[in-house]
């Protein structure tokens, strides 16, 4: 495996060591003495999984401490443009975003640590996406920013025709109108 840094600190790109032969592939998609090594150290304790259709976008969202998530993100089947947006306070890149397209081909998984508002595009017909999650879901400390807030400015690489958002994603406020404590 090898570790891609990102231009936001504590954000990286995870590339797993891939194996194959004529039966088809291997690889270890977690490793936890390994992360370790790579001073990833989040004790992961629920795996999320969801499907979607092209044109979904999910996000953003974070929860609050101290029940923020890390997550550990990679995809099944399809793929998706996965996006970061740091929301720690005190961070010098603090309302950037990064984003990169995780697929089943390519294999690449996103580590998003606490203090970061994540969602996803989906690029290809339909993906399923699965994370990894140090905390519990936990509602009172959901948050979320709205997925087309202009001071973000992210492209989803998705024409605005075929964009499908949850009634409960497009009611979120704008990255303006945090109020939250991280």
């Amino acid at each position: 495996m090898t570790i891609e840094k990102t231009p936001i600190q504590d954000l990286i790109i995870i590339n797993p060591s891939i194996f194959i032969d004529e039966r088809g592939y291997f690889f270890e998609a977690y490793n936890q003495a390994k992360f370790k090594e790579n001073g990833i150290n989040y004790n992961f304790i629920q795996d999320n999984q969801s499907f979607s259709k092209r044109g979904v976008i999910r996000g953003l969202h974070l929860q609050n401490n101290p029940f923020a998530q890390a997550k550990l993100v990679r995809v099944l089947e399809g793929e998706i443009l996965d996006v970061a947006v740091d929301v720690r306070k005190n961070s010098p890149t603090f309302g950037q975003h990064f984003s990169v397209v995780l697929s089943a081909e390519n294999k690449k998984q996103l580590m998003i640590p606490h203090g970061f508002a994540h969602g996803f595009s989906v690029l290809s017909e339909t993906a399923s996406v699965l994370y990894k999650v140090d905390q519990l879901y936990h509602k009172e400390s959901e948050r979320g920013i709205r997925y087309d807030d202009p001071t973000l400015n992210i492209d989803w690489q998705l024409s605005s025709d075929e964009v499908i958002v949850s009634e409960k994603d497009l009611v979120l406020p704008g990255f303006a109108a945090m109020d939250w404590e991280l």
